[in-house]
């Protein structure tokens, strides 16, 4: 391991230990007794007494914490106050992979739109193609998501009625068709702005490399203008979009809340908002620290690719 992966592995390593604390504490001043959650109000004060005993709810926070953070380092997530048959875990281990689910078939579709659609701009700056794709950006970003999901819904699945929502199919119990299904709807109303965003970033950097010496020396060669876009230009274009391929990744894991309540898709967003209506604070705190783990990692897995693909990078920290 180089001193600067260390340094990178340190650094995560931190942050994942204050989002831990963070996300502890925040959930444990919230008002309420997880006594009374568990029992009712019909409870006597010696079943409530047991039961704060039994949570550990009467330690002092920091020896919770501890207690709490070397549970989860073993796997032990806790038990669900609302549903006490069912722990923590396994509500997590059923939603999370619907929104790892959605987030990558999300960036997928976006890159898939947003690359030849780039192009297309920057083949004649200013031209046709160029104004429609760009006014396109436009109007994709400045509607809100929850229109985007319900213009899509309207047409797809009660006009057109060639797409089912209202239900998720879980990928191992009905296959990769009929899940695909469930999922491109949802998937695409994530996707839309995100290629809105990806185009425009492209198109700008793909417009600076245009004009570099090595593109004038192609040009001169008489290499085609396709040929150039996509073998020359593409490529030391592509930095900051990984880069912010990247950072959405995490941000369309923790952040398709409202995707999940136009589709009524039972992921992380619908779990940690009903169970903060029922006041269920393991699984709020889990549910943050997960999501919250996940996007931290997932720039640092980023931050470590963008230094694979740029050897400016890797020189500059050599």
């Amino acid at each position: 391991m180089t001193p600067r992966l260390g340094s990178r592995v340190l650094r995560l390593l931190v942050v994942l230990f204050v989002v831990s604390f963070f996300s502890f504490i925040m959930v444990d001043l919230v008002p309420g007794d997880a006594a009374v959650q568990v029992l009712g109000e019909n409870g006597t004060p010696e079943d409530y007494h047991r039961v704060r005993d039994e949570l550990g709810l009467d330690q002092p926070v920091l020896t919770r914490y501890v207690t709490w953070l070397g549970a989860v380092l073993h796997g032990d997530f806790g038990q669900n106050l609302v549903a006490p048959v069912r722990d923590v875990r396994e509500t997590i281990a059923d939603a999370l992979p619907v929104n790892i689910e959605l987030a990558l078939l999300a960036l997928l579709l976006a890159l898939l739109i947003a690359i030849p659609a780039a192009l297309l701009s920057v083949r004649r700056p200013g031209g046709r193609a160029d104004r429609w794709v760009s006014a396109a950006c436009v109007a994709i970003i400045s509607v809100p998501g929850f229109i985007v999901g319900l213009l899509l819904l309207l047409l797809f699945a009660i006009n057109w009625q060639v797409l089912p929502v209202g239900q998720w199919a879980g990928l191992s119990d009905t296959g990769l068709l009929t899940n695909l299904r469930f999922a491109v709807l949802p998937a695409l109303t994530l996707a839309l702005p995100e290629a809105a965003v990806f185009i425009r970033l492209l198109r700008r950097d793909l417009l600076a490399t245009m004009g570099e010496d090595f593109i004038t020396v192609a040009r001169a060669k008489g290499m085609p203008t396709r040929h150039i876009l996509l073998r020359e230009a593409l490529r030391p274009s592509s930095f900051s979009l990984v880069t912010l391929v990247g950072v959405n990744i995490g941000h369309l894991i923790a952040g398709s809340v409202i995707v999940e309540q136009v589709y009524s898709l039972p992921g992380m967003g619908s779990v940690i908002v009903r169970a903060a209506q029922t006041s269920d604070y393991p699984v709020v705190q889990m549910g943050v620290l997960v999501l919250a783990a996940l996007y931290v990692v997932v720039n640092f897995a980023v931050d470590v690719l963008y230094g694979v693909l740029d050897p400016r990078v890797r020189r500059a920290h050599a």
